[in-house]
């Protein structure tokens, strides 16, 4: 099979759900610790932390989802993406309820989000892969972070590497 036909994906979950993101955005992942508060920040922004000498914003992404906040357990982590949005590169960390392991998809495996007749937030949705009778929705997450405004705009980015 050819390499360009598969990609490689950490899953994680929130809740019940299965979420995926490119392996190629995970820069590391870590055990969930409290995170320096930051005042008047977006709900789902629990604060900063520091990951090697960079303040890193850390974010509840079942809040950002819409979902209820993150209840801490002895499996949540912090996976540490560094996203592409645009010609930069923003440095955030992103609290799962637990992290569970790199998986290949095949580009025929990837569906497009579903399609419900009604106008909803599906836009984050990059696709959707059907596994172990479920479902694992990868997240596009450029898309999810790009319209959040001056919240996050500014917050820690990361010069592009050549």
């Amino acid at each position: 099979m050819a390499a360009s036909s598969e990609s490689q994906f950490v899953t994680f979950s929130l809740g019940e759900e299965i979420f995926a993101v490119p392996v190629e955005v995970v820069r590391e992942i870590l055990d969930h610790e409290d995170a320096f508060k930051i005042p008047h920040g977006p709900d789902y922004l629990l604060g900063l932390r520091d990951v090697r000498g960079q303040g890193v914003p850390i974010i509840d992404l079942r809040i950002r989802l819409g979902m209820s906040p993150t209840t801490r357990t002895p499996h949540t982590r912090v996976l540490v993406l560094d996203v592409p949005i645009g010609d930069k590169v923003l440095a955030l960390g992103l609290v799962a309820d637990r992290v569970y392991e790199v998986v290949p998809f095949r580009v025929e495996q990837i569906e497009n989000a579903p399609d419900i007749g009604i106008r909803w937030r599906s836009d984050y949705i990059a696709g959707v892969v059907r596994k172990d009778g479920g479902f694992v929705v990868i997240i596009d997450l450029a898309r999810l972070f790009s319209d959040t405004g001056p919240a996050l705009a500014g917050v820690a980015p990361r010069s592009q590497v050549a």
